[in-house]
């Protein structure tokens, strides 16, 4: 995989839920630190990150903060610079990401932004690729599903853009928002100005209603595991290990 189209590319995971429907499975730690295959589920998101080019990571952090911060210091990843900028209340998702790249302090052409506690395992250098060749500022990957009950379903219009989300669809096949989003950084000047901020609720339909951003929807079928529920967080280490190529270096 490329590392010279992520160059100027900085990603940044959101990692500041409290996992509420797993916590009683953590005693007490944040949901990034679940342990999965012998690792923190973190460390894999990192390996993954790295495996796809990926050379600068920005944690943005809330519950346990300085358990994750802890962590990553101990954690060396070769060619991977971390850092964590860790929320003082609660911002939402797209609150979160402004919070971390302001406090990173990193300079980035594009901002890859991730969840803390999902792994959709596709070739990002291609993803970086579409939404760029697009020529719009902003991209969503939308991965499928064969029962989108849980997530929903991303709308996309003729032209391949976002055109909105349909919330706890019924249990069928369809591409979900696999919540990995590309940016670019002058894009940051059109998020709302209010706090918390969520993109799926907030950032995403003000795009779409003032036409300002566009974003680039881009479709994959790959392997998908989210550790939200115990049910995920049960069957995440054999998901690490049928895909373990995914995260050599």
């Amino acid at each position: 995989m490329s590392s010279e189209l992520l160059g100027n590319v900085t990603a940044v995971v959101l990692a500041g839920g409290l996992g509420t429907r797993v916590q009683h499975l953590l005693n007490g730690a944040p949901k990034p630190l679940a342990p999965v295959a012998g690792r923190p589920f973190v460390d894999w998101l990192l390996l993954y990150l790295r495996r796809n080019g990926l050379s600068r990571v920005v944690l943005s952090t809330g519950y346990k903060a300085e358990s994750i911060r802890a962590h990553l210091a101990e954690v060396t990843i070769p060619g991977l610079a971390t850092r964590c900028v860790s929320e003082r209340e609660p911002l939402g998702t797209a609150g979160g990401f402004l919070n971390a790249v302001a406090g990173a302090r990193w300079a980035s052409e594009w901002w890859l932004v991730l969840n803390g506690d999902t792994l959709v395992l596709t070739d990002l250098t291609r993803f970086v690729q579409e939404v760029r060749d697009s020529g719009d500022d902003a991209g969503l990957l939308s991965v499928f599903l064969q029962d989108t009950a849980r997530f929903g379903r991303v709308n996309i219009d003729d032209q391949g853009h976002l055109a909105g989300f349909t919330e706890k669809a019924t249990a069928e096949p369809g591409f979900v928002n696999a919540g990995l989003y590309l940016i670019k950084n002058r894009a940051l000047e059109r998020f709302p100005r209010r706090l918390p901020l969520s993109f799926e609720h907030d950032v995403f339909p003000s795009w779409l209603a003032k036409g300002t951003v566009r974003v680039r929807v881009v479709k994959c079928e790959a392997p998908f595991l989210d550790i939200g529920t115990p049910e995920t967080l049960m069957v995440a280490g054999q998901f690490v290990y049928e895909h373990r190529q995914w995260f050599e270096q």
